[in-house]
């Protein structure tokens, strides 16, 4: 069997503006989709590609590259398979649901408008139903963190797809933090726009009062650019409104943070969760001024989304198609959804005053806050947990997260230290309706803060220069061992990088050369679990070795160096900047 071929192309919005102003086509970036997408091998992430002559039509139409007129020139993307895109069949992950789109969604024009290319349609919880990535008819796209936990949902397959870059961003949908809590458990960005900011007309409805159009990227500068293209006032969706979304990074001079009182935190026994938050508090606390605030409103409006009758909406949107293919949908779904047959018009009103009463309440906390900051999930669970118990955990997947859409919030899930058992872990964000630049600033602070980059208790940090960074054809050697991922940074100035002769895949060799003709490359860290790192080290070939590298901030750890007596053969490479533009230059030539 042969080996992966090497994708050297950054799947972010900066990333692929360099590798075009290098040379760079859209045609190599779009064969890097692809070859990534084998490379991953999931079948549960995409439920339907475009056919490759489609993609070079969408390509095709690119005028010369503008990047202030098409901010998304030449940028992939993956849209939710319950977003229409002209060209491929709507499912919502049920195929007897499958229906044609004459037309893209007002949300994905607007994306291809500003250059952005279409790749596919992905995975999904059924009819946008759950927050566990489980539910569908299609195999279960796999977390890209951790294989064995569930990929959250329901936009699964469009938060894998991000998380493994396979596409720069992709599009899901939030009713009850469908875009958030995928997000979290990848360890990626997510983020939701206020209510109508985004339309959503081309969109399968879930609730129709609550949906929107949500973003997944691995920054929040990218998700910021995607939503300010895809934004806009659409007379035709009756749910539409006009919503500025001002510059995003601007924060106020005194900015104050609400947290749940310590008796809020519900984490369901996940002492590792919880550690992560305090963990992440505290480095916000440099950014902000934490208070306290009562969380309980706020978590009796999120009871309301399931116990209340707003289920009722949700079978509105499917009653005809139910009345008929009743049987052709999920178990759980069709449960779910008939249950919003019982509650009456009376329970409906009910629910509305009290969810009026509990708006109301929560006015007071906007008046001493800017914004909150919640676990994105309160625990993690895998995907054996969550089918031997299917409503229950999905339920608490949710109980920072389903309050935000009936209380007109806008929110953004955020990446933060791992956990100490190396699964992922991050905060969401949370303000009223159109202060989305707001958290997108703080979201921007807190992910360049000084978060904790040590290796977990019992883990060993090792350094690699090549194959196996992020994103690269041996990094699954690492993610499938239980590696986590610390930090990107660079060898102290005593190196020089060589690109080994024949090996599949392609990799450097690092070789310690001293102060004199040494200089600092690129490199990542990881850590591994004990007997991964010695199954690593047996596998390694020669000229290749584990040594002691040491790092510009002054620390060291163990990693990849190459034999000096190896390298006959070998191109000095070290004046390109590191493997990841030694490749990009290759490619280009």
């Amino acid at each position: 069997m042969n080996p992966p071929a090497m994708n050297p192309i950054d799947m972010t919005i900066a990333g692929l503006r360099a590798a075009y102003a290098a040379g760079t086509t859209p045609e190599a970036v779009i064969d890097a989709v692809f070859r990534r997408l084998a490379e991953i091998d999931d079948p549960g992430i995409f439920i339907s590609t475009l056919p490759r002559g489609a993609v070079a039509a969408h390509v095709a139409r690119l005028e010369p590259a503008d990047f202030e007129a098409k901010p998304l020139w030449g940028v992939p993307f993956a849209i939710k398979d319950n977003i229409d895109l002209a060209g491929l069949p709507t499912t919502a992950a049920c195929p007897a649901f499958a229906y044609e789109p004459a037309e893209s969604a007002d949300a994905v024009r607007r994306l291809i408008d500003a250059g952005a290319i279409p790749i596919g349609k992905t995975n999904l919880d059924q009819f946008a139903t759950g927050l566990v990535g489980v539910r569908t008819p299609w195999p279960i796209p796999r977390n890209a963190a951790d294989p064995a936990l569930v990929p959250g949902g329901s936009s699964s397959g469009s938060a894998v797809a991000v998380a493994h870059g396979i596409v720069a961003f992709a599009l899901g949908t939030d009713t009850a933090g469908s875009g958030r809590v995928p997000a979290a458990l990848n360890g990626i960005v997510g983020l939701k726009p206020t209510l109508g900011a985004v339309s959503t007309r081309g969109v399968v409805p879930a609730c129709r009062t609550l949906d929107c159009v949500s973003v997944f990227a691995t920054s929040v500068a990218d998700a910021w650019t995607v939503y300010e293209a895809m934004a806009g006032f659409d007379a035709a969706d009756p749910y539409s409104r006009r919503i500025t979304a001002g510059p995003s990074g601007a924060l106020p001079p005194v900015l104050r943070i609400g947290v749940p009182m310590p008796a809020q935190r519900e984490f369901f026994g996940d002492t590792a969760a919880a550690a992560a938050y305090a963990a992440h508090l505290e480095a916000l606390s440099a950014h902000a001024t934490l208070v306290e605030i009562d969380l309980e409103p706020f978590l009796r409006v999120a009871r309301l989304l399931y116990e209340g009758p707003w289920v009722a909406e949700r079978f509105v949107g499917l009653r005809r198609f139910m009345a008929a293919h009743a049987d052709d949908m999920h178990p759980v779904t069709r449960a779910i959804t008939q249950g919003g047959q019982a509650p009456s018009a009376a329970d409906a009103f009910a629910a509305m005053y009290e969810l009026a009463a509990l708006r109301r309440t929560t006015e007071s906390t906007w008046a001493a806050v800017d914004a909150l900051c919640v676990p994105s999930i309160p625990a993690v669970y895998t995907v054996d947990e969550v089918l031997a118990d299917p409503v229950v955990l999905n339920s608490r997947l949710g109980i920072y997260t389903n309050f935000v859409n009936l209380l007109d919030l806008c929110a953004l899930a955020v990446p933060g230290v791992r956990r100490t058992d190396g699964r992922p872990a991050g905060v969401t964000l949370i303000a009223p309706a159109g202060r989305d630049a707001l958290i997108a600033g703080i979201g921007t602070a807190f992910t360049g803060a000084d978060l904790p980059a040590t290796a977990p208790s019992g883990m060993i940090e090792v350094v690699v220069v090549g194959a196996h960074m992020s994103g690269l054809p041996l990094n699954g050697e690492l993610t499938g061992a239980g590696g986590v991922f610390l930090r990107a940074t660079e060898t102290a100035p005593l190196y020089r990088l060589h690109a080994l002769p024949d090996c599949a895949p392609p990799r450097p060799g690092l070789l310690r050369v001293g102060e004199t003709t040494g200089r600092s490359v690129p490199v990542e860290v990881w850590a591994l679990p004990p007997e991964s790192f010695g199954r690593l080290v047996a596998g390694i070939p020669a000229p290749l070795s584990i040594g002691t590298i040491e790092l510009a901030d002054g620390s060291s750890a163990k990693g990849f160096l190459a034999e000096s007596a190896g390298l006959a053969g070998a191109q000095d490479i070290s004046s390109f900047g590191g493997w990841r533009a030694f490749v990009a230059a290759a490619t280009a030539a």
